[in-house]
């Protein structure tokens, strides 16, 4: 056993010996564009920690004025507030936003276009992991309602606005891991079975589907849209599971950090050119295959209409 544990013990010395050499050979891309926002009007959600503050900070320094929309105000306004005194921006703006009840995000929506009459680009970055079972304010499982429905309906309801500045942009912030999803309309809520790590692939490939579709229904309105993969992250989104706390604490500096992480998402965002790939999937600031599942125009098609259905809205 004594040995074993030297062996182990030798063993990670030498990983993190060697770290910084193998974190920079999975760093992935980075975002080379050198466009401006002045002028422009970002929404990003869940932008008060991780990927999404770093976006933020990235977008309010090319002079956005960028809206932190999430659940915990308090941490959004110290998000805020740094990135404010970083990128000496005064137009960055925290609304309180909860994807996991239909009537906040109604109610930020109406408060948003009430208070602006742009928007430039929506960046879907919220989102919940490895959650125990459980379902949101409207009856969702927590996965779907947090990180697909909450999302459309946001969508949906700033859609028009985007439209009306176009050109513009959606990115929703999906996972490799929709790779392993599925959509099990029978089942949709995990009522029948639930495996809470399963239950954040098929979200993951939810976000896939809904940026294929969403594309299609955008054609010739300005507005284009992509999916996108982060990478594997250090953040807060791994806070449900036990198990990949300990791993990421472990394996912390072969991972990206929240700016490396950003990188893809503001390539999407930004770059220029983008337009012809509305509806693909990015992964280190390129354009990257999906699951067969991921491109099923029917499966796409039919999750459109059933959470149209479940959220009670009509979106042609």
């Amino acid at each position: 056993m004594l040995v074993i544990l030297g062996l182990l013990t030798s063993f990670l010395s030498f990983l993190y010996l060697i770290a910084p050499s193998i974190r920079k050979l999975f760093a992935g891309g980075v975002c080379r564009t050198t466009v401006q926002l002045p002028g422009k009007v970002v929404v990003i959600t869940g932008a008060n920690t991780g990927i999404g503050k770093e976006t933020a900070r990235e977008l309010a320094r090319r002079g956005a004025r960028v809206y932190i929309a999430c659940r915990d105000v308090l941490k959004g306004e110290s998000a805020a507030s740094e990135i404010r005194a970083d990128t000496r921006n005064s137009q960055v703006l925290v609304r309180k936003l909860d994807l996991s009840d239909t009537k906040s995000i109604r109610a930020f929506a109406e408060g948003f276009l009430a208070e602006e009459k742009q928007l430039h680009i929506l960046i879907n970055n919220a989102g919940v992991m490895m959650c125990p079972y459980s379902k949101t304010a409207d009856g969702f499982e927590t996965h779907l309602g947090v990180n697909h429905l909450g999302h459309f309906l946001l969508t949906h309801l700033l859609l028009e606005r985007l439209k009306e500045s176009a050109p513009a942009r959606v990115v929703n912030l999906s996972s490799v891991v929709h790779y392993f999803g599925k959509i099990h309309f029978h089942d949709l809520h995990g009522e029948k079975r639930y495996r809470r790590g399963f239950a954040y692939c098929h979200s993951k490939l939810a976000n896939v589907l809904f940026t294929r579709e969403l594309a299609k229904r955008l054609q010739g309105t300005g507005v284009t849209t992509y999916a996108v993969h982060p990478g594997i992250v250090r953040s807060q989104l791994v806070r449900h599971s036990f198990l990949l706390c300990l791993l990421w604490r472990l394996f912390s500096p072969f991972l990206k950090s929240a700016w490396e992480g950003a990188q893809t998402s503001l390539h999407c965002a930004l770059a220029e050119g983008l337009e012809p790939l509305s509806g693909k999937y990015f992964s280190d600031c390129t354009r990257t295959w999906v699951s067969p599942r991921a491109r099923n125009s029917k499966t796409a098609e039919r999750l459109w209409n059933v959470s149209c259905e479940l959220l009670g809205i009509q979106w042609k």
